[in-house]
């Protein structure tokens, strides 16, 4: 017999709309087991969806869905959405390769109304689908799911600053689980949220509205009625900024409260216009080492559920990410221009040390990326060295900023973009796929990659020393190679690449992760009797034009390697190189990542799919020097992308 027999019996969100306040209580318990018994066994993000089980229970209790239309925010909430609309027994499976996705997936159920992996995004997209339903004469509710964190984008007011302005039908519920419960949620702010929230109420304020504005001077009367009520709800709740913003607001109330959350979700789905329910939750509820360390639990890898995370002492190279942190705090301590500044990720990009020793040099603004790149540009106006370390994914948030802001005034800004490539189990919306191709565009930009940890530290010195614009520096997620770390600090020729090995016949040319590919794949092509000449080029813009002219001219087949998109990336660059400045040019090959979006998995499984691993390529290479086209092999989805 199962010990989660409420849960047993849910297929669909459907049969939660009948369940008593006990049942709702039982499968809220159900269903927050269930998440940590399985996100222990494969890993995931725990903490965040264990914060709102009561909420997602209440939500799919009070509203029909698909029907109905909830919109995550972000996504790492939707564990248990997932759960509680047929994906149950697809659980384990989730951010594993071939299973269901991390994040809300439009392809993957119609209960994921909108996909989403970056944040602040769920009140614009509830907005278009409520003024769809308005066009389309349908009747249904629109509900944004939005947590605190969320709030620092700027998208969020732009979204809610164009609601209130619409004045459409639209809940949004902020879920915030940044602070304690605070005194609000108590009796006094329970009541007022039940009274306001409730039908009598609101029928009651609108006749005596229309009461006042029928009497002599009646508009003084309501000028004064309404400055009471602004006066009371102001000492009691803190929703001033939402009403400023066309939202009626109510709360904050408690989050893990089920009755209460039901009983509001009730009342104000059947008020006219935008609302907003402010919901006091605790992230990592129900698990107590998450609880007390919600940081640590919000991604975990897989984990004992009786003993928590234990730490385990590291093993291996650093990450490129520590080394990059590590060489910060270097160049800090050498240069008092320098400043930090991250978007709500110092932990993910390794700026933690730094903060700690450089407070007043470092800079967390939220998830706001297009401010984090303009704010950079206020600062090196006046001479200091900013330094924006941003995930090479979220960077693209703010690529306006960074033509018109920096690149346009030559600004000395570095981009330090971690997670450059394919970074595994959370898939499309955070591979860093693209930053080579759309930067490479921009005038005045610098853009380099190392090949290793020990060059990373060089091409940071390299970056800051620069004073004449922008700089790009983008490295890959995941523990170093393992070699040798020089102690001193050595700036590198802008645009100038190396030799590695130099051969004939076949010419390497590799920028960062790439570079040991490319030697790996040479090892391989040794065994077939070539010698390939291998090539470090480190930077992406400018070219090394001379080295890679001298050496195409001399070779038969020119073939680059990029963890990059090949549409527009660094192969493309190559290209354009030898056609306009080659009379005669060799037959060339481009191996990176497809014109595709690619799914999530393993970064080992992701390069079997896409074929860039050293098998595929080496029989292409074979396979182009023969004069043949390499045959694709479907079944495991392996490819390669000729130039």
């Amino acid at each position: 017999m199962s010990d989660r027999p409420m849960l047993d019996s849910i297929e669909s969100p459907d049969q939660i709309s009948g369940l008593t306040p006990e049942e709702l209580r039982q499968l809220s318990d159900e269903l927050r087991d269930e998440i940590i018994t399985e996100v222990s066994k494969i890993g995931g993000h725990l903490g965040a969806s264990l914060g709102v089980i009561e909420l997602t229970v209440a939500l799919h209790h009070c509203f029909d869905s698909p029907k109905d239309k909830l919109v995550w925010d972000v996504g790492h909430q939707a564990y248990g959405h997932k759960l509680l609309t047929g994906r149950r027994h697809q659980l384990p499976t989730i951010r594993q390769h071939g299973g269901i996705a991390g994040f809300p997936k439009r392809s993957e159920s119609d209960h994921d109304t909108f996909g989403v992996g970056h944040a602040s995004t769920a009140i614009s997209a509830a907005l278009g689908y409520a003024v769809a339903r308005d066009l389309r004469k349908e009747r249904h509710h629109v509900v944004a799911v939005v947590g605190d964190g969320a709030l620092t984008g700027g998208i969020a007011y732009e979204g809610m600053n164009n609601a209130g302005h619409v004045d459409t039908e639209l809940i949004v519920i902020l879920n915030d689980n940044d602070m304690s419960i605070s005194p609000n949620v108590g009796a006094i702010s329970r009541y007022l949220t039940q009274i306001t929230t409730g039908h009598l109420y609101n029928k009651l304020e609108g006749e005596v509205w229309e009461l006042l504005g029928k009497l002599p001077k009646g508009d003084q009367a309501r000028s004064l009625a309404h400055r009471v009520k602004e006066g009371l709800k102001s000492a009691m709740v803190p929703g001033q900024l939402f009403e400023a913003l066309g939202f009626r607001y109510f709360g904050p109330i408690d989050g893990h409260d089920l009755n209460l959350l039901v009983d509001t979700l009730n009342d104000v789905k059947h008020l006219k216009g935008p609302t907003l329910i402010h919901c006091i939750t605790e992230k990592g509820k129900g698990y107590s080492f998450a609880e007390a360390d919600p940081l640590r639990y919000h991604g975990v890898s897989k984990f004992d559920r009786t003993e928590g995370m234990i730490s385990k002492p590291s093993s291996g190279p650093p990450s490129y990410t520590a080394v990059f942190g590590s060489t910060m705090q270097r160049l800090a301590r050498d240069d008092k221009r320098v400043v930090a500044i991250t978007a709500a990720m110092p932990d993910g990009t390794g700026l933690v040390p730094f903060s700690q020793e450089f407070e007043d040099r470092f800079f967390d603004v939220g998830i706001a990326e297009q401010h984090a790149i303009t704010f950079a540009g206020g600062l090196a106006c006046r001479g200091l060295k900013p330094v924006a370390a941003i995930y090479s994914t979220f960077l693209q948030r703010a690529y306006d900023q960074v033509i018109h802001d920096i690149a346009l005034q030559k600004l000395n800004v570095v981009f330090a973009m971690d997670r450059g490539g394919l970074v595994g189990a959370d898939g499309p919306t955070h591979h860093g796929a693209f930053d080579m191709a759309y930067l490479r565009a921009v005038p005045n930009m610098v853009i380099m990659a190392p090949k290793d940890e020990n060059e990373l530290q060089h091409m940071m010195y390299t970056s800051v020393q620069y004073d004449d614009g922008p700089v790009a520096l983008r490295y890959p997620r995941g523990n170093g190679l393992g070699v040798d770390m020089d102690e001193e600090f050595v700036a590198l020729p802008i645009g100038r690449g190396e030799i590695l090995h130099e051969g004939n016949q076949v010419l390497m040319l590799a920028v960062g992760s790439g570079v040991e590919l490319a030697r790996r794949t040479a090892a391989m092509l040794v065994e077939h009797g070539l010698d390939p000449t291998v090539v470090n080029a480190r930077f992406i813009k400018p070219l090394d034009e001379t080295l890679i002219l001298e050496q195409s001219a001399r070779h038969d087949l020119v073939c680059t390697f990029e963890e990059g998109t090949v549409s527009g990336g660094f192969g493309s660059a190559v290209l354009e190189l030898l056609h306009a400045k080659l009379h005669s040019v060799p037959a060339c090959r481009i191996f990176g990542i497809p014109d595709e979006f690619v799914e999530h998995g393993t970064p080992e499984q992701l390069y079997e799919d896409v074929g860039f691993t050293p098998e595929v390529i080496s029989e292409s290479i074979l396979a182009a020097l023969r004069g043949s086209e390499q045959t694709v092999d479907l079944a495991s989805r392996r490819r390669a992308t000729p130039g």
